[in-house]
């Protein structure tokens, strides 16, 4: 299948030699619930990126005709519709624990850029003949507003990827799935 395809269908294939190859070996949950193999997400995820984002994913799994039968074969699309879900829901939760911490460090910096302002004013009032009054009012501004450095790049940069895939992972986990079998050596190229 050509790559101009591929995009204008937002389909994403892979051809494994067993269904099994496409989770992690050490998971001990049923089927349904297993993680995917780290390989097979990086490899999905990676053409999902590149794929237009206002159409829904399918993704087709090409794999051995002996295969097609087994229980792990028949489950693949609920396999990968919960694990992308979790996936999305793990993001959000990284994300809401993000905006808890930008909460906190932004109480902390506005405290902070306050008693800064109280001290360069105050500098400001007791070091009229002082050589040194300017730098130090303007040593309090620059503490005051570098507190806050923190908390506005959560808010203003940090969240914007972890939205990105988390909406990603979301749509991937509403993907059509498509098991094909394949005869072993045939000439169909997967991708």
């Amino acid at each position: 299948m050509r790559k101009e395809d591929q995009k204008a269908d937002n389909i994403i294939e892979m051809r494994v030699g067993t269904v099994e190859q496409l989770f992690h070996t050490l998971d001990p949950y049923p089927f349904r619930d297993k993680d995917l193999d780290r390989e097979v997400e990086d490899y999905i995820v990676g053409w999902a990126r590149e794929l237009p984002r206002n159409r829904p994913f399918r993704i087709i799994v090409h794999f051995p005709v002996d295969q097609g039968q087994t229980r792990l074969a028949q489950e693949l699309p609920e396999a990968f519709s919960r694990y992308f879900a979790g996936r999305a829901g793990a993001i959000q939760g990284d994300l809401n624990e993000l905006f808890r911490v930008g909460r906190r460090s932004l109480a902390i910096g506005v405290t902070i850029l306050i008693a800064c302002l109280f001290s360069a004013h105050f500098a400001a009032g007791y070091l009229i003949e002082a050589p040194f009054r300017r730098l130090v009012e303007e040593s309090f501004l620059i503490l005051g507003w570098v507190a806050n450095w923190r908390p506005l790049e959560i808010f203003l940069y940090d969240w914007w990827p972890l939205a990105r895939r988390r909406d990603l992972y979301g749509r991937l986990s509403t993907a059509i799935v498509e098991r094909k079998q394949s005869i072993p050596g045939s000439t169909e190229s997967a991708r």
